[in-house]
Formats: C-alpha cells, sequence, structure tokens
C-alpha cells in the first residue's frame, strides 16, 4: 500500500465494486448477518432518501431471513419541514413499524442563540468558535507563514498561548510538528481565502455548530446507549467527514466502539447510481421534499452548512413558508456572511486571475470598474 492513501479506498470490501443488483443483495446479507448477531438494534431514521433505501433494505431483509423487529428512531431538530414529518408517518405505516420521534430539551433556537450559528462547515465553524472565544489574533498566521523554521515558530506559539494547540493548528494551517498542511479539512483555507476574508471582515456574530450536537448527537447517544448495535444510513459519496476514515474503522461498513457497542452502515459503499437503481426497481417513493419541492438532500430545514441553504429555502418557500421565515430567523447572519465570503473568493480569483495584486486593507483598481482598460 503506498504511504499516505487512505485506507477507506485500498481496503474496500469485494461488494463496493459490484453492479447494483449484485451489491444490494451482498447488503443484504451483511444487514442479516449483523441482526443474528446483535438483534438489540436501533435504526436512526431521518425521512431523507438515504433512509428510506436503508429502512426498505431493512425490512426487506427481516422478511427474507425472519428476523425479530429493530427499533426505529427519528430525531426532531425542532426546524424540520412539514414534508418530512408526513413523510416519517407515511413510511412507519408503510412498512408497519413504530418510528418513534424524539426531541432534544435544548432545541435549535435556544442551543443558536446561546453558542452561535454554523458557518461554512463543522470544522470551520469549530475553528471559528474557539479563535472568538480564545481571542488568539489571525497575525500568528502571518508569523508562520514568514518564519523560516517553522516547527520552531509552532513550538514557541504553543508556548505562547497555552490550550490553543488545535487553534494554532488551524489558524497557521499546519500539524502538531509545524509541517504546513494548507490542503487538509481541518484548516481555516480548506476554504479559499478564507483567513484573509475573517480579518478584512471580521464576524460580528458568534459562530458555533454545537446547535447539532444538542440538538442531534447528545439526545442520540442518550437514546442509542442501551443497544447493542446502532445502525445509520452514511454513505461514502455524501462526502465531508463522512468518508473520512475513523480510528476504530477503516472500512466504515461495521465496528465495535470503544464502549462495546456496535456500529452498522450498511450503505456506506452505495453510489448514487446504485440508489437510483434502487428507487427505479423497487418503486422507492421519497418525500414531497425531494418529490415536489425538488430538493437533493434533506436533514435541519436552512442548515448554513449546506452551499445551497438559501437557494433550497426558496424551493422550499412556496410549500412552507413558516419553516422557511423561521430559518432565515435562526440562521440568517450565516447566509448573508457567506454570500460576502463567496462575493470576495470570486473578487479574488478574478483579481488572481487577470494578474492585479492584492494587498489586505487596501482597494485595487478593481474596485473602480470604470477606469478598466476595456
Amino acid at each position: 500500500m503506498k504511504t499516505g492513501v487512505s485506507k477507506v479506498y485500498t481496503d474496500r470490501p469485494d461488494y463496493a465494486d459490484f453492479d447494483s443488483p449484485a451489491k444490494f443483495e451482498a447488503i443484504k446479507s451483511i444487514i442479516a448477518k449483523r441482526l443474528r448477531e446483535h438483534p438489540n438494534a436501533i435504526c436512526s431514521y431521518s425521512g431523507g432518501a438515504d433512509s428510506d433505501i436503508m429502512i426498505d433494505l431493512i425490512e426487506r431483509t427481516r422478511r427474507i431471513f425472519e428476523l425479530p423487529p429493530i427499533k426505529y428512531v427519528f430525531f426532531n431538530t425542532g426546524l424540520e419541514m412539514k414534508a418530512t414529518k408526513d413523510h416519517v408517518k407515511d413510511v412507519a405505516e408503510k412498512y408497519g413499524v413504530e418510528i418513534e420521534e424524539v426531541r432534544p430539551k435544548i432545541n435549535i433556537v435556544q442551543s443558536t442563540r446561546k453558542y452561535g450559528i454554523p458557518f461554512v462547515s463543522k470544522i470551520m465553524s469549530g475553528g471559528l468558535s474557539d479563535w472568538q472565544k480564545k481571542g488568539v489574533p489571525l497575525s500568528i498566521a502571518q508569523e508562520y507563514d514568514q518564519a523560516k523554521d517553522k516547527a520552531a515558530k509552532r513550538k514557541e506559539l504553543k508556548e505562547r498561548y497555552p490550550k490553543c494547540e488545535s487553534l494554532i493548528n488551524f489558524l497557521c494551517c499546519c500539524n502538531s510538528k509545524g509541517e504546513p498542511r494548507p490542503n487538509i479539512q481541518l484548516v481555516i483555507n480548506s476554504s479559499k481565502y478564507m483567513r484573509d476574508f475573517i480579518e478584512e471582515y471580521p464576524p460580528d456574530f458568534m459562530i458555533s455548530a454545537k446547535c447539532c450536537d444538542y440538538c442531534k448527537k447528545q439526545i442520540a447517544h442518550k437514546v442509542q446507549k442501551s443497544y447493542d448495535m446502532v445502525i445509520t444510513g452514511e454513505r461514502r459519496d455524501e462526502g465531508g467527514m463522512r468518508s473520512v476514515p475513523r480510528k476504530d474503522n477503516t472500512a466504515l461498513c461495521f465496528t465495535e466502539t470503544a464502549s462495546g457497542q456496535y456500529r452498522l452502515r450498511p450503505l456506506y459503499y452505495v453510489s448514487d447510481k446504485d440508489k437510483e437503481w434502487y428507487k427505479n426497481y423497487y418503486g422507492i417513493k421519497y418525500s414531497d421534499a425531494y418529490e415536489v419541492y425538488g430538493l437533493t438532500r434533506t436533514g435541519c430545514c436552512g442548515c448554513p452548512i449546506s452551499y445551497k441553504a438559501v437557494d433550497d429555502l426558496e424551493k422550499i418557500r412556496p410549500y412552507e413558508p413558516n419553516v422557511v421565515k423561521a430559518a432565515w430567523n435562526i440562521f440568517g447572519r450565516s447566509y448573508e456572511y457567506r454570500k460576502k465570503y463567496n462575493e470576495y473568493k470570486k473578487k479574488r480569483m478574478e483579481e488572481e486571475k487577470s494578474g492585479v495584486g492584492h494587498i489586505k486593507g487596501q482597494m485595487s483598481i478593481s474596485d473602480f470598474p470604470e477606469v478598466m482598460p476595456k
């Protein structure tokens, strides 16, 4: 195996490369095997397309192999579309199962007011939240960039700002050894020019992704802890952190956690093409959020982590104007800040392409299009 190549790609199981019909037959066998071994299982059902494929697979497998029922749970964040909630009820009726709705103690309004709202991604939100709390100046990044001995500079910054190691790495785009790591998800410039943008236009609101922790993760852990196996619908094709290997699991399909609980992700190697085949072959009907509104993903309505959040809200607006209004009330400042960032990034890229230099805090000739050469 080549150094630096993810085991997610090199240790793929054979069935990951089967055609769609054979792949899903293999997945049914995997589900049957794991449910026999761990019948005390709970499955998170979101009302989204992946969950629709997963619940159909599980229920077909249960009937074929005469397996006992499992527990289904829908975690309602408090900002869900009516289309999603109605679909959860329809699916429960279709399969003759109970899908319990669970709500968090701290809802999305309370958590965003107390901790802040997401911006761009969970990683970016976490890093910027840390920066806002700890007050480490962005100028440390220039110090690091200009240092000849970057390892020594990283060490000196650690001593200067104790208990800020991950924040230093985030702002300086490096690792704990002081080695530059500009192209990974864990640093600020994983979003192009973000560090410069934040410096020129500091956010005037609290940034945090803790709403996801309080409205989904914590309540899920509490509900799931008494079960031997947790089943979720994560897929590698979704990208982001769902495609990154975890310490306890390189295949990301089945694993045992440190607590002794098992995790099954039966759809991990299912592609978008596989999903489309399954939907057509078995006649799966997705919620109106997909079939009528035209969304391609669902979840916490209007979550700013989606780059399409504002566009998706406009698709929802004709059908559910109240939920759109609620999303704007909760996340609006993040939408506006991201728009400003996108405009900034576009301008910087155009300047680079045209050879016009950019000095932070100063105007450039491109700010005056009327004097630009024709």
